[in-house]
């Protein structure tokens, strides 16, 4: 394939599992359909230690960060952990953490779903309610379990996009329905983040990272579910698969200048 056409590459790091004796890289399907119709060729990027990580970067023309089962540890905002039964994921927060801040100093677009977009106000210094639904006045934003996947992921209630960000400039004013499945939410909002839309309780659905040099958009919904079929999804996947393609053309363009300058 002719380098000009080539899909822009986006990382999308794994959650680890224990499968019987042995553990595992994982990475729900939805998430890499959803990078596909970004227009993206998914990268999936295992564990990986301080001497690789320049190395994924080095291949990457976006970051897409997922939901999961887990929680980020909040060691990495300085609490205990409130709830022992709730699955972590140490390793994931390994390679996210300084992945996110690097990936922002870079200018690599950005794009982030509810454990992403948890994790993402981590590494930039925010904080996370533990348990939302005991925190006074808000709701409970967790799905009742045992449904069928296209009840806990059905829309519940609606977010409030507030004027002159990214997602305004999107979606338009209107209010948008959105899915709920999570029992964390933000709590102390890191610096330099704007809030891009908040839920009817006032907790923080949406924000973008506002010294970013690139695309950065992260949101506590899953737009991901069944995205194909959802306006509002395809509407943010394929305004990060745009960026995706810009950066990576941009970077092309300052690789060939630099071989044909004769100065080099």
């Amino acid at each position: 394939m002719s380098t000009a056409l080539r899909k822009p590459q986006i990382l999308v790091p794994v959650c680890n599992r224990q499968l019987g004796d042995h553990p595992f890289h994982v990475v729900g399907k939805k998430y890499i359909d959803a990078v596909r119709l970004a227009g993206g060729l998914p990268l999936v990027v295992p564990n990986a230690g301080p001497d690789e990580l320049e190395d994924w970067l080095a291949l990457a023309d976006g970051v897409f960060l997922t939901g999961s089962p887990s929680n980020v540890h909040p060691s990495h905002f300085e609490e205990d952990v409130h709830d022992a039964e709730l699955p972590l994921d140490p390793d994931r927060d390994a390679l996210t953490l300084p992945l996110i801040r690097r990936a922002t100093a870079m200018g690599l677009p950005l794009f982030a779903i509810c454990r992403g977009f948890q994790e993402t106000n981590v590494a930039l210094g925010g904080s996370l309610h533990q348990a939302v639904q005991e925190q006074p006045g808000l709701a409970d934003h967790r799905a009742p379990k045992g449904l069928p996947p296209q009840i806990a992921y059905a829309e519940q209630h609606a977010v409030t996009v507030l004027p002159g960000g990214r997602l305004h400039a999107l979606l338009g004013t209107g209010p948008v329905q959105v899915n709920s499945l999570h029992g964390q939410g933000v709590n102390r909002l890191a610096p330099g983040l704007r809030i891009e839309a908040v839920a009817p309780d006032g907790l923080v659905e949406a924000f973008s990272i506002e010294p970013a040099r690139g695309f950065s958009l992260c949101v506590q919904w899953h737009p991901e579910w069944q995205a194909a079929d959802n306006p509002v999804s395809m509407a943010l996947l394929q305004a990060f698969g745009q960026a995706c393609r810009d950066y990576r053309d941009q970077v092309r363009s300052l690789r060939h200048d630099s071989k044909t300058d004769p100065e080099t």
